[in-house]
C-alpha cells in the first residue's frame, strides 16, 4: 500500500501544486490614449463653459423670481446691486484662473522647448569648471538670438559662440541650424577651420529652404539675404593654449588677476553676407593655465546703456571678479548680471549671454617645438 504524504510536506519538498483551471474573465480595456486626453479635454471645455452658465442662470433666477429684486426701494437696488456685483466677480475670477492656468501650461511647454534648443552646460567638463548664463530682450523668453555650446572632443575642448542679426524669438530657427551643426562638426571634424565651414553650410541650407518657405515668388530669397551671424569658435587644446576663428564677433576675455581681451587680429566677416575666404586657418591667442579663465560674451553685454546713454563696463565688472584668489564661473555670471540689470535699470535692448570656463588642470604640460610647428603649419 502506497501512503500519501501530506500536502505541506510536498510543499516543502519542493512538489509545485498544480494550478486549478479557472475560465478567463474578460477584461475591460482600457480607453487608448488619444479619447483619453479628448475627454478631459472636453470635460475641462465644459467645466469653463459651465460655471459662468451657472453665474448668469443665478443672477436672471434672482431678477426674475426674488420679491426684493422687484421693489424699487434703496435697500432692495442696494441688494441687487451686490447680487450683480458677486455675479460680475466671480466671473472675473473664473476667467482670469483660466487664463493664467493656460499661461502656466504655454510657459512650460515654451520654457522645455527653449532648454532642449540651448541646453544647460554641465558644471565641469574635461579639466574645466564652466558655467554659463542668458538674458533675452523678449520678455518672456529664456532663449533669444544667442548662441552658445560647450563640447569635450578628441582635440581639445571646443567652444561655440554666436549672435543671430535681430533677437527675440524671431531668431530661434537661425539659432537652432547653427547649434545642431556645431554639435556634430565639433566632434567629426579635425580641424577648427572645417567646423566654421559646416557652419557657414548649414546656415546656408537653413536660410534657403526659408526663403522658399516664406518667399516663394523671389528667387534670390528676398529679405533673408540679409541674414547674418556672428560667430566666435574657440579651441583650447590639452596644453592650454587658446585657438579661435572669429567671424564679426566680439573678442573672449582672459580673467587672471584682471581682465585682458584675448586678440588674433582682424575677424572675419560674419557668417551669411559674404562666403568664407579658401585659406581659413585658426589663429592663436594665448595660453590658459590653471586657474585662469576665459569669458566669452555676446555684445549685448558691452553696448547696454544706461538713462543717460553710458555703455556697460563689462571688463572693469570682469576685473573686479577676477580679483579673488579662485574665480568661480557661477560668481562671475552672478556678478556680471546683477551689475547689468542695476545698470539699465530694465530688460536691454539685445540679447545678452555669458559663458565662463575656468582651467582645473592640475598641470600644464610644456609644448614641444615639433608640436607648436605642427599646429602653426595648420
Amino acid at each position: 500500500m502506497i501512503l500519501s504524504k501530506p500536502r505541506a510536506l510536498c510543499r516543502g519538498a519542493g512538489f509545485r501544486r498544480r494550478p486549478r483551471w479557472r475560465p478567463r474573465r474578460h477584461r475591460q480595456e482600457r480607453p487608448p490614449a488619444p479619447f483619453e486626453r479628448r475627454r478631459r479635454r472636453l470635460l475641462r471645455r465644459a467645466l469653463t463653459l459651465g460655471l459662468p452658465t451657472v453665474w448668469g442662470a443665478v443672477a436672471i433666477t434672482y431678477k426674475l423670481t426674488c420679491p426684493l429684486a422687484q421693489q424699487s426701494g434703496l435697500g432692495a437696488r442696494i441688494v441687487t446691486s451686490a447680487v450683480f456685483f458677486a455675479v460680475g466677480t466671480g466671473l472675473v475670477f473664473h476667467v482670469r484662473h483660466a487664463l493664467v492656468r493656460e499661461l502656466r501650461q504655454v510657459r512650460e511647454v515654451a520654457g522645455a522647448a527653449q532648454n532642449v534648443l540651448l541646453r544647460p552646460l554641465p558644471p565641469r567638463i574635461d579639466g574645466f569648471a564652466l558655467a554659463a548664463g542668458r538674458l533675452s530682450a523678449a520678455r518672456g523668453a529664456l532663449v533669444g538670438g544667442d548662441l552658445y555650446e560647450v563640447a569635450a572632443t578628441d582635440h581639445g575642448v571646443r567652444v561655440v559662440m554666436g549672435d543671430v542679426r535681430g533677437h527675440g524669438l524671431a531668431a530661434l530657427g537661425t539659432v537652432a541650424a547653427v547649434l545642431g551643426s556645431f554639435r556634430e562638426a565639433a566632434h567629426d571634424e579635425a580641424e577648427l577651420p572645417q567646423v566654421l565651414r559646416r557652419l557657414e553650410r548649414a546656415l546656408d541650407r537653413h536660410l534657403r529652404e526659408r526663403s522658399r518657405a516664406e518667399h516663394p515668388a523671389a528667387p534670390d530669397g528676398g529679405p533673408l539675404a540679409e541674414e547674418f551671424v556672428t560667430v566666435l569658435l574657440v579651441e583650447i587644446s590639452r596644453d592650454g593654449d587658446v585657438w579661435a576663428l572669429n567671424c564679426g564677433h566680439p573678442w573672449p576675455y582672459h580673467l587672471r588677476g584682471l581682465a585682458r581681451p584675448l586678440t588674433g587680429g582682424e575677424p572675419l566677416p560674419p557668417l551669411g553676407p559674404f562666403p568664407l575666404p579658401a585659406d581659413l586657418a585658426a589663429q592663436r591667442c594665448g595660453r590658459l593655465l590653471p586657474g585662469d579663465a576665459l569669458v566669452l560674451h555676446t555684445d549685448g553685454l558691452e553696448d547696454a546703456r544706461d538713462g543717460s546713454g553710458r555703455f556697460f563696463p563689462l571688463q572693469s565688472v570682469l576685473s573686479e571678479a577676477a580679483r579673488v584668489p579662485s574665480v568661480a564661473p557661477e560668481r562671475v555670471i552672478q556678478a556680471v548680471y546683477t551689475r547689468l540689470l542695476r545698470h539699465v535699470g530694465r530688460l536691454p535692448s539685445d540679447d545678452a549671454a555669458l559663458v565662463v570656463l575656468r582651467n582645473d588642470r592640475g598641470r600644464v604640460p610644456r609644448q614641444t617645438e615639433t608640436g607648436r610647428r605642427a599646429r602653426t603649419m595648420s
